[in-house]
């Protein structure tokens, strides 16, 4: 691809798993760009805080995509004063970028859905594309304000939309993978092994740091 695109999912990552890594790999061969950057969230402001801090969940994340070229881990909401507000990143991504390069944000069917309820939602569109990836489970039932958000922004041509720096959605079908930090939180706690759920370099760092309630006994799973 001539263009240069900056692609990123953001996320609590508590931690990152395989299903997160694979979504990410996929939408960047999808795509056909260099990269796909994921950004651990400080503080999130729609969900319940994660009890790892951002600097833990950084050091997962940077763990799991190092042996991967087409992944990087980016830091700046971590390290960043200011809660983690979607249109602050990407404002951000503006400041760095310009206003020419394309911005495609990596969403799951059930953060589009939810945008409504997102601080200055209605400014993300002026600032990226919306990559929404259909995930196991969910159903495509949009409240009316987000039916027209995919009636007026919707495209199924990626060459059309990286045309332009901001202003689609587009929905991808990926691999079903059906893994979820809530569950590899459980199997910790409970004293069962997480393993080919998540990296191995992300498993040894859980039990090195003893996070997610992990125990002594648990050591050798």
């Amino acid at each position: 691809m001539s263009v240069s695109v900056k692609v990123f999912m953001g996320g609590t990552f508590d931690p990152i798993h395989n299903g997160h890594l694979r979504t990410a790999l996929e939408i960047q061969q999808w795509l056909g760009v260099k990269q796909v950057t994921l950004m651990p969230s400080k503080a999130p402001v729609h969900r319940k805080q994660p009890e790892r801090t951002g600097q833990q969940r950084l050091d997962m994340v940077r763990l799991a995509v190092a042996d991967e070229p087409a992944l990087v881990a980016d830091d700046r909401e971590v390290i960043s004063a200011d809660a983690s507000y979607t249109v602050l990143t990407l404002e951000s991504f503006r400041r760095e970028l310009g206003t020419a390069e394309p911005i495609c944000m990596i969403l799951g069917m059930d953060a589009y859905l939810s945008l409504p309820k997102w601080d200055r939602w209605q400014e993300l569109l002026k600032l990226c594309h919306i990559v929404v990836v259909k995930r196991p489970g969910w159903i495509y039932e949009p409240c009316e304000q987000m039916q027209q958000v995919s009636r007026t922004h919707e495209l199924d041509d990626i060459d059309a939309m990286l045309q332009h720096p901001a202003g689609h959605v587009i929905f991808r079908e990926l691999t079903p993978l059906g893994i979820s930090a809530t569950q590899i939180r459980e199997l910790i706690r409970v004293g069962r092994s997480p393993r080919y759920l998540i990296p191995d370099a992300v498993w040894g760092y859980i039990k090195q740091h003893r996070l997610y309630n992990f125990e002594q006994h648990n050591e050798g799973k």
